[in-house]
Protein backbone atom coordinates (compact mmCIF):
# COMPACT_ATOMS: atom_id res chain seq x y z
CA UNK A 1 0.00 0.00 0.00
CA UNK A 2 1.44 3.71 -0.75
CA UNK A 3 2.15 5.96 1.65
CA UNK A 4 1.76 9.52 1.57
CA UNK A 5 4.55 12.25 2.43
CA UNK A 6 3.41 15.96 2.46
CA UNK A 7 5.13 18.00 -0.36
CA UNK A 8 4.92 20.98 2.10
CA UNK A 9 4.92 19.71 5.80
CA UNK A 10 3.41 23.03 6.87
CA UNK A 11 0.09 22.61 4.82
CA UNK A 12 -0.69 19.31 3.67
CA UNK A 13 -3.02 17.85 1.05
CA UNK A 14 -5.55 17.03 3.67
CA UNK A 15 -5.52 20.82 4.83
CA UNK A 16 -5.81 21.71 1.31
CA UNK A 17 -8.71 20.20 0.61
CA UNK A 18 -10.55 22.74 2.79
CA UNK A 19 -9.87 25.55 0.46
CA UNK A 20 -12.19 26.86 -2.12
CA UNK A 21 -9.86 27.40 -5.71
CA UNK A 22 -10.94 27.09 -8.75
CA UNK A 23 -9.50 25.47 -10.86
CA UNK A 24 -6.59 23.83 -9.44
CA UNK A 25 -3.87 21.80 -10.78
CA UNK A 26 -2.79 18.13 -8.70
CA UNK A 27 1.16 17.58 -8.54
CA UNK A 28 1.45 14.20 -7.03
CA UNK A 29 5.53 13.20 -6.92
CA UNK A 30 5.95 9.37 -6.41
CA UNK A 31 8.89 7.34 -5.10
CA UNK A 32 9.06 3.65 -5.85
CA UNK A 33 11.57 1.13 -5.68
CA UNK A 34 13.11 0.83 -9.23
CA UNK A 35 12.02 -2.70 -9.58
CA UNK A 36 8.45 -1.90 -8.63
CA UNK A 37 8.14 0.49 -10.89
CA UNK A 38 6.07 -1.12 -13.93
CA UNK A 39 3.55 -1.89 -11.14
CA UNK A 40 2.99 1.71 -9.94
CA UNK A 41 2.73 2.67 -13.51
CA UNK A 42 -0.16 0.08 -13.44
CA UNK A 43 -2.17 1.36 -10.40
CA UNK A 44 -1.55 5.13 -11.58
CA UNK A 45 -3.65 3.61 -14.82
CA UNK A 46 -6.46 2.49 -12.85
CA UNK A 47 -6.66 5.23 -10.73
CA UNK A 48 -6.43 7.96 -13.50
CA UNK A 49 -9.13 5.80 -15.49
CA UNK A 50 -11.28 6.07 -12.52
CA UNK A 51 -10.92 9.73 -11.70
CA UNK A 52 -11.46 10.66 -15.47
CA UNK A 53 -14.80 9.28 -14.97
CA UNK A 54 -15.44 11.81 -12.16
CA UNK A 55 -17.06 15.38 -11.93
CA UNK A 56 -14.87 18.02 -12.62
CA UNK A 57 -12.12 16.12 -13.81
CA UNK A 58 -10.51 17.72 -17.06
CA UNK A 59 -6.86 15.73 -17.39
CA UNK A 60 -4.08 14.28 -16.49
CA UNK A 61 -0.57 13.34 -17.45
CA UNK A 62 2.14 11.18 -15.81
CA UNK A 63 5.82 11.79 -16.13
CA UNK A 64 8.67 9.28 -15.06
CA UNK A 65 12.21 11.24 -14.30
CA UNK A 66 15.14 10.35 -16.69
CA UNK A 67 18.39 8.48 -16.07
CA UNK A 68 18.23 5.75 -13.29
CA UNK A 69 15.50 8.01 -11.21
CA UNK A 70 12.44 5.83 -9.99
CA UNK A 71 10.83 8.94 -9.89
CA UNK A 72 7.51 9.99 -10.77
CA UNK A 73 5.34 13.14 -11.05
CA UNK A 74 1.73 13.35 -12.09
CA UNK A 75 0.09 16.41 -12.51
CA UNK A 76 -3.86 16.63 -13.32
CA UNK A 77 -5.98 19.71 -13.69
CA UNK A 78 -9.66 19.68 -12.01
CA UNK A 79 -12.73 22.64 -12.43
CA UNK A 80 -12.00 23.11 -8.39
CA UNK A 81 -10.81 21.87 -4.83
CA UNK A 82 -14.37 20.65 -3.93
CA UNK A 83 -14.11 18.22 -7.34
CA UNK A 84 -10.96 16.75 -6.44
CA UNK A 85 -11.89 16.18 -2.90
CA UNK A 86 -15.00 14.46 -3.63
CA UNK A 87 -12.88 12.10 -5.64
CA UNK A 88 -10.20 11.88 -3.43
CA UNK A 89 -12.03 11.05 -0.35
CA UNK A 90 -14.16 8.26 -2.65
CA UNK A 91 -14.16 5.37 -0.93
CA UNK A 92 -13.33 2.95 -4.45
CA UNK A 93 -10.30 5.52 -4.85
CA UNK A 94 -9.16 4.76 -1.00
CA UNK A 95 -9.66 1.11 -1.73
CA UNK A 96 -7.68 1.11 -4.55
CA UNK A 97 -4.19 2.64 -2.92
CA UNK A 98 -3.81 -1.18 -2.19
CA UNK A 99 -2.71 -1.88 -5.67
CA UNK A 100 0.31 0.41 -5.32
CA UNK A 101 3.60 -1.10 -4.30
CA UNK A 102 4.44 -1.43 -0.72
CA UNK A 103 7.86 0.93 -1.64
CA UNK A 104 5.37 3.63 -3.14
CA UNK A 105 5.39 7.20 -1.65
CA UNK A 106 3.18 9.90 -2.96
CA UNK A 107 3.54 13.75 -2.09
CA UNK A 108 0.64 15.35 -4.15
CA UNK A 109 -0.53 18.50 -3.74
CA UNK A 110 -2.98 21.15 -4.77
CA UNK A 111 -1.57 24.38 -7.12
CA UNK A 112 -3.29 27.21 -8.37
CA UNK A 113 -2.18 29.78 -11.58
CA UNK A 114 -0.17 32.85 -10.65
CA UNK A 115 -0.18 35.93 -13.52
CA UNK A 116 2.94 37.09 -13.99
CA UNK A 117 3.31 39.99 -16.53
CA UNK A 118 4.31 38.99 -19.97
CA UNK A 119 4.80 35.26 -19.14
CA UNK A 120 1.57 33.41 -17.28
CA UNK A 121 -2.18 34.59 -17.33
CA UNK A 122 -4.38 33.26 -14.79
Amino acid sequence: MISFKPLDETCPIHQQLDETASPVVLVNVFTVAPEEADQLIKAWENDANWMKQQPGYISTQLHRAIGQSSVFMNYATWDSVEDFKNAFNHPDFKAAMGAYPSSSVASPHLFEKVAVTNLCTK
